[in-house]
């Protein structure tokens, strides 16, 4: 507690803490080239030193300017706190309202080693899906954090902390917005060099909003990827025996082996880097590891002959596995992969998102510094050979599809054959999970929920579990067969969870469900905390990737087809619309998961604790959180949302959605225009 203290005490100044640079035992982020002028790099370093009375200039200056140069970003080292980074128990944090202490508990795990994926550069997943830009802006926040009262918002501008303002007790006490840049100025280079001045920040999805509950998120959803790509690319339910071959082991990729083996399959997974792979080792989410391409064409054969779940983690890049499963289908005539993706951080292609080959990890993080001209013309050519071996697989009975990764984006871009003849402006030769799988799945309202203990109590979290499982079970009841099927996997899902051992960092939760799932979960939820069946406040929130939380044509919105996948009134009409109707804190942002620039998502948290108040914010918010994307995905023609939501209105009379007339003539549209 009283570390705790000191950390909320505000910017340690007097003294200075002592700089022991890098920390050589966690992994770091590669090294930035934002290519700035020298008028620019002054600026860098005056709009970093503002945090800092004048009297520490001097000796501040210096090293900031040798972490701009050699790092190509002011990440602070100095100030890079001591204490144990994790999420401690709610009651442990020095506030005013536990709606603050909520929050610093959950910056706390995005930035836990444990979670984080390279933790003193502030980054929790994804490559640079920041939490802040700068160790100054930590201090500040949970000073401010720790300061509040009901009755203050604190506002974030892309990491900086612009103070707390007075507002109301509904209020949200944050409201976070991240790398809101003039749409012209939106490209990767403005970004580069934005980040670098420290004036905006790439917050991913959950990273930048403080609502990342590591890995096991996107297990879940991976798991029902997996499991509805088998329904329908392979006709079953059954998985075993089925190979499903991926890259990535990463703070969002690592979750493809454990999915893979819950789904009942042979996941096999490349990743160049031996850090993440050795972490997914002993954690038991893969099974075995090997450097061998031999091993592993002997160990796919062993397995899809037992037809036992194996998750196989090759350490090697994945472009040499897809060119020797080529290699061994052309030999024997034998495909040995029956569903294939790819989960490298496309987003972020030339600063450490994709390794390409021929070149070593080592290798490829010198040249991306010391030349990215010649390192984006490795990338490129790599992505060609990497889709040259997909494409013929899949000409031999493969099933192939895109991640929402921009992997396909990227491909494109790099002149490798992907164009979809006839296609529209988000078609690629592959589909996109969203468009072949989980499109459908967010058009019934259904998409990851999820939810932390903040007693840090694993029996709380078994009572949540016990909780959601029942409450779905009587919805599921009483559900359409399209809806039931969604359910059983999630009771399946919820039932199953505390055996798989998920849980990294905060004691969270994740689960698909739809607009009335997600209501009675958190109204049963917080009357068990009311009734102290559940020792602590519980966090409610959601992946931004989601049914109206994202607006991404590549990937969330990729199954609209009424010309507006590239508009982003979706997002900003809910991050807007949580803010109102009882948020805790919410937070809009740019880019994530496909790329900045590519795509405007947002997020929310919602403390409950118990109160009358928190049941109320709780229906509301959640039921506009679901029905504002069924809504739209209807008015864009997708008949399961049109289903969806006119089911919805009839339960909620206060609900009145503008409904599409489909054109039944189609023939009439071109008599109009030829006439």
């Amino acid at each position: 507690m009283s570390n705790l203290k000191e950390l909320c005490s505000g910017l340690p100044l007097d003294p200075l803490p002592p700089n022991w640079g890098r920390d050589p035992n966690v992994p770091h982020a590669p090294v930035r080239t934002p290519n700035l002028t020298a008028e620019e790099e002054r600026l860098a370093l005056r709009n970093a030193l503002r945090y800092f009375p004048p009297y520490h200039h001097a000796t501040l200056a210096a090293e900031f300017a040798q972490e701009l140069r050699q790092y190509g970003h002011i990440y602070m080292y100095r100030f890079c706190p001591t204490i144990r980074m994790r999420a401690y128990p709610i009651d442990q944090y020095p506030c005013r309202t536990r709606q603050a202490a909520a929050m610093m508990l959950m910056i706390m795990n995005n930035l836990d080693p444990a979670v984080a994926q390279f933790p003193q550069e502030l980054v929790t997943y994804g490559g640079n899906g920041q939490v802040f830009s700068n160790w100054a802006q930590f201090h500040l926040v949970m000073h401010y954090l720790s300061e509040m009262t009901e009755e203050q918002t604190l506002v974030m501008y892309s990491g900086h902390p612009m103070g707390l303002f007075p507002s109301l007790p509904s209020s949200p006490r944050a409201i976070i917005t991240n790398g809101m840049v003039i749409p012209n100025y939106s490209s990767r280079e403005q970004y580069e060099r934005m980040f670098a001045l420290g004036v905006s920040m790439y917050g991913q999805m959950t990273a930048g909003s403080y609502c990342y509950i590591g890995p096991q998120g996107i297990v879940h959803g991976t798991m029902l990827t997996v499991l509805n790509a088998g329904r329908r690319y392979l006709g079953t339910d059954d998985l075993r025996g089925r190979v499903f071959v991926t890259s990535g082991l990463g703070g969002m990729s690592g979750a493809q082996a454990k999915a893979a083996v819950i789904a009942g399959c042979v996941g096999v997974i490349a990743e160049v880097d031996e850090a993440p792979l050795r972490k997914r080792h002993e954690q038991g989410w893969v099974m075995e590891v090997t450097s061998s391409l031999e091993q592993c064409i002997k160990r796919i054969r062993e397995a899809r002959s037992s037809r036992m779940p194996l998750s196989l983690g090759y350490h090697g890049n994945v472009v040499d596995l897809w060119e020797r499963l080529l290699l061994e289908f052309d030999r024997t005539g034998e495909l040995l992969v029956d569903l294939g993706s790819d989960q490298t951080s496309l987003h972020n292609p030339y600063n450490g998102g994709y390794y390409p080959v021929p070149l070593s990890l080592r290798q490829a993080n010198q040249l991306m510094s010391t030349d990215p001209g010649r390192f984006r013309s490795i990338v490129q050519e790599s992505l060609r050979r990497h889709i040259k071996a997909i494409n013929k697989l899949s000409d031999a009975g493969m099933f192939f599809w895109d991640y929402g990764n921009a992997f396909l984006l990227e491909a494109q871009r790099a002149g490798a054959e992907v164009t979809k003849v006839g296609g529209g402006a988000t078609e690629f030769r592959y589909p996109s999970y969203v468009q072949h799988i989980m499109g459908d799945i967010f058009s019934l309202g259904f998409g990851p929920f999820r939810w932390v203990c903040t007693s840090g109590d694993p029996q709380d979290l078994a009572v949540t579990d016990d909780i959601s499982a029942k409450v779905l079970e009587e919805i599921a009841a009483n559900a359409s067969e399209r809806v039931r099927q969604q359910y059983i996997d999630n009771i399946r899902w919820i039932t199953e969870a505390g055996k798989h051992k998920m849980v990294v960092g905060s004691q969270a939760r994740i689960l698909y469900s739809d607009q009335k799932g997600r209501v009675c979960i958190a109204l049963a939820i917080n009357q068990a905390v009311a009734d102290r069946r559940i020792s602590a406040p519980v966090v409610i929130s959601r992946d931004h990737h989601d049914v109206s939380g994202t607006d991404s044509p590549f990937r969330e919105t990729s199954n609209v087809y009424d010309g507006s996948a590239f508009c982003a009134d979706m997002a900003i009409q809910n991050f807007v619309g949580d803010a109102f109707r009882g948020a805790t804190w919410v937070a809009l942002h740019n880019g994530g998961g496909v790329g900045w620039g590519e795509v405007i998502n947002g997020g929310f948290g919602l403390l409950l604790d118990g109160s009358d108040e928190a049941a109320k914010r709780a229906r509301l918010m959640l039921n506009w959180d679901v029905s504002n994307g069924v809504a739209r995905r209807c008015w864009s023609g997708n008949t399961n949302a049109y289903e969806t939501i006119q089911r919805t209105m009839e339960e909620i009379r206060q609900l009145r959605v503008t409904m599409p007339f489909p054109v039944q003539d189609e023939d009439l549209l071109d008599r109009a225009l030829q006439g």
